[in-house]
């Protein structure tokens, strides 16, 4: 019995260590990585289609060294966010706020959508339920008369 159960509590051990091992959290970011997550926060303003952190724009360099400058001064993600948008404006946040005129920016879209699928829903719905309509003998006979 102990024979067959050895196995088992030694592939259980070899999980726990690893999953132990995986999960563990590192602790804080180093510095270089909390400067590259917060650049991939704001939008280059040259190209537009780019983050801080991916463009090869001036523009995106200075902010890359701003947010670098701004962390060994000690400032908080909040802090640097803030700094961005006072120079750059609402536009350089590559995610709105989740608050204010960015949940309508953001949310009106989404609810047109949603109001447009569930009015033509009920216009398919009710129109579904109106009987089929027939000809009635009269009709009939129009068509006859007009065909001949």
């Amino acid at each position: 019995m102990t024979r067959r159960l050895l196995p088992w509590l030694g592939l259980g051990l070899v999980v726990t260590v690893t999953l132990a091992v995986v999960l563990w959290p590192d602790g804080a970011p180093s510095d270089s990585a909390r400067a590259r997550a917060l650049a991939e926060e704001f939008r280059c303003p040259e190209c537009q289609g780019l983050s801080a952190a991916d463009s090869s724009a001036s523009t995106s360099r200075a902010i890359r060294a701003d947010i670098r400058d701004r962390i060994e001064a000690g400032q908080s993600d909040e802090e640097i966010r803030q700094a961005m948008v006072d120079r750059f404006g609402e536009s350089v946040l590559l995610k709105p706020e989740s608050g204010g005129l960015g949940l309508l920016v953001w949310g009106l879209p989404v609810a047109a959508l949603t109001l447009g699928a569930a009015g033509l829903a009920l216009a398919l719905r009710r129109w579904r339920r109106q009987p089929a309509m027939h000809a009635t003998p009269a009709d009939e006979a129009l068509v006859e008369q007009a065909r001949s």
